[in-house]
């Protein structure tokens, strides 16, 4: 499994120098993680590399490269199980879950996508209040420019191109 890194986020758990590393062959398993603050709260947005499928929790507590892996790995599963995902973590990410390797942003296309995400996640968390646990299923909802969707036209859901990294299609 991959986990690739903001410089926020590497820095909060003094994570080595962050190589970089393409996509894991399992798609499934490659995430990137990011720090940022709303409302005076930390938390990290992890996302799905090649589908931008995302969850938010809870920064603070996480202090090191093994609590930032057990919390991010218990979100994910919680997150994907309250989605219905649950053969999916079970099938691809929890196997995978045993060597994870922190890595460089895929490339400026996730690293823009994610920025945006941050920013909505940010209105959903201070202007209307919302629970971390409930603003990932907003965002898997939210078209975004980076992602082809399944009519083969710009702008694809997360969601969607989550459920078709299965069927081989990916972006």
């Amino acid at each position: 499994m991959i986990v690739r890194l903001s410089a926020k986020l590497a820095t909060k758990i003094k994570a080595s120098k962050l190589a970089e590393s393409p996509l894991d062959e399992n798609l499934y398993a490659d995430w990137s993680a990011s720090l940022f603050t709303a409302a005076r709260t930390q938390y990290i947005l992890l996302t799905n590399t090649p589908s931008l499928y995302s969850c938010v929790l809870y920064g603070r507590g996480i202090t090191d490269d093994n609590r930032l892996i057990g919390r991010a790995l218990d979100a994910i599963r919680e997150f994907m199980e309250d989605d219905g995902q649950q053969f999916v973590y079970q099938r691809f990410i929890a196997p995978s879950a045993a060597t994870v390797k922190f890595a460089k942003a895929l490339n400026r296309s996730v690293t823009g996508s994610m920025t945006d995400q941050v920013k909505f996640a940010k209105i959903l968390l201070e202007e209307d209040e919302q629970p971390p646990s409930e603003i990932g299923h907003v965002l898997n909802e939210t078209p975004m420019s980076a992602l082809i969707g399944g009519d083969g036209k710009k702008y694809g859901y997360p969601k969607e191109v989550f459920k078709r990294l299965l069927d081989g299609v990916g972006q």
